[in-house]
């Protein structure tokens, strides 16, 4: 069997001598526009104390290929002596509003100290734009109206990091966690805390927020959310269990039924933030010539014949040649990069060929996770696929997309794009020696999860290395 390919990579966001580095990456495609709107988090280090302000760069997708504008740092997304967390995005379609929810949090205080003393030290914010990113109003702190007396027995809480979503009925719905208090007096400490995955939802296209009811066992954390068969409503969380963490909703994210272990969902050591992304399961055609071609045969037409970016010997340091990613396993033009750099010569594009499925879907909705696949260290991006949620064990093994340490990640989906019928986008933390080194931006399709995640009952080894230390967070 030949090796899984690699999708064509940018680095959209890289740690800068000064020690500036960027986190928590957030990926969002605005309607009309057909704008992708990618976030992270500006630290002064790696630390999360250090945690300074979010930044945005600004993709146009066309002919199933992106072109980044310059990063922006968003001014207005600030509370005064706070600094700006987790970027959060959600759409309302029927208005074309942006929100960006983050978290300001007080000074410099960490998440640990809060939790260790249950002094709750953050804010929820959010700050919206009309015209897909462009421009962005003030921030607005929603913390009174959306948590209320609530924050009182919370040592602290978060947003995301990553994409919110919104529902058929018109909800808005922004992932969230909080580290409850579960016995505050010993000895005039805290005694203990849990960690409990959450949503704050709206049913006025944002105008009013509320808090939904938490995962009331497991502990569980950094969540996505996504709507699933029968009208569910799922959310995958991080967890310290060993294992991701599933919650079903059947009232939209008012409140959630208990958490779930994902046994073939494997955790890295202390956890890490992952993505989950719903998407329409790819419709049967009624014949051979127009079917779902299984994964593990080959498809009717000849693969892409050049390599992947990351082979490429006239990569620049920027992971990109003149802001222009040439062709790679996705076959298809994607001018990704830093819009400053004059791109040059065009080089010869391959269009991507029409998708086909694996099998037939038992039901309308599929999902797609990303997540490191290293289980001591965050090594490996991989991406999995589901085909009937909410099932445990209907994940695929993972189709690594980027080998190496990686760390959080956001997915995104393009919709159809010429001569494929579903791609993707993923956005997500990676370097060589470091997980937090990079943010880095790919595409893929259907196809090529369907023909790379791994079929068969060996699944490829990707044991841990020595890579350095690649903190968690």
């Amino acid at each position: 069997m030949a090796a899984p390919r690699r999708p064509a990579r940018a680095v959209l966001f890289r740690r800068e001598r000064t020690g500036l580095t960027y986190r928590a990456p957030a990926l969002l495609r605005v309607g009309p526009a057909r704008a992708l709107l990618a976030f992270a988090e500006q630290r002064l280090s790696p630390d999360d104390a250090h945690a300074h302000r979010l930044v945005l760069r600004r993709g146009a997708l066309a002919a199933g290929a992106v072109r980044w504008g310059p990063l922006r740092v968003l001014e207005t997304a600030v509370l005064e002596e706070h600094r700006s967390m987790n970027p959060c995005p959600v759409l309302d379609a029927g208005s074309g509003t942006v929100f960006l929810f983050f978290i300001a949090v007080l000074g410099h205080t960490p998440e640990a100290v809060q939790i260790a003393t249950g002094r709750n030290a953050a804010r929820l914010c959010c700050v919206t734009s009309r015209d897909a990113g462009l421009t962005w109003g003030s921030a607005r702190d929603l913390t009174e109206e959306a948590i209320g007396p609530a924050l009182r027995d919370w040592a602290t809480f978060a947003v995301g990091p990553g994409h919110g979503v919104q529902l058929r009925s018109g909800r808005l719905l922004v992932p969230a966690y909080t580290y409850r208090v579960d016995r505050r007096e010993c000895f005039g400490k805290i005694c203990r805390t849990s960690p409990h995955s959450f949503a704050f939802y709206s049913d006025d296209h944002g105008h009013t927020w509320r808090c939904g009811g938490l995962v009331p066992n497991l502990r569980s954390g950094e969540c996505q959310l996504a709507a699933v068969d029968g009208g569910l409503l799922y959310c995958n969380a991080r967890s310290p269990l060993g294992s991701r963490v599933q919650a079903l909703s059947t009232d939209e994210g008012t409140s959630f039924l208990p958490g779930e272990l994902v046994p073939t969902l494997a955790e890295t050591a202390r956890g890490c933030q992952g993505s989950i992304l719903g998407f329409p399961a790819p419709p049967l055609s009624r014949t051979r010539g127009e079917g779902w071609w299984p994964a593990a045969r080959s498809p009717p037409h000849p693969p892409c014949p050049s390599p992947g970016l990351q082979d490429s010997p006239r990569e620049g340091a920027q992971g990109t040649l003149g802001g222009w990613v040439p062709r790679g396993p996705f076959c298809h033009p994607q001018p990704w990069g830093d819009a400053t750099k004059q791109p040059g010569p065009e080089p010869e594009w391959v269009p991507l060929q029409s998708m086909r499925a694996t099998s037939p879907p038992p039901g309308p909705t599929w999902l797609l996770y990303s997540h490191p696949t290293g289980h001591r260290a965050r090594l490996h991006m991989g991406i999995r696929l589901s085909r009937s949620p909410p099932d445990l064990h209907s994940w695929t093994e993972p189709w690594v997309i980027y080998e190496g340490p990686s760390g959080y990640s956001d997915l995104a989906s393009l919709g159809p794009v010429p001569e494929a019928a579903l791609a993707f986008a993923c956005l997500f933390e990676s370097g060589a020696r470091a997980s937090y080194e990079d943010i880095s931006f790919c595409i893929f399709s259907l196809r090529e999860v369907l023909e790379n995640v791994p079929t068969g009952s060996e699944p490829p080894s990707y044991k841990d290395k020595p890579w350095g230390r690649c903190s968690p967070s």
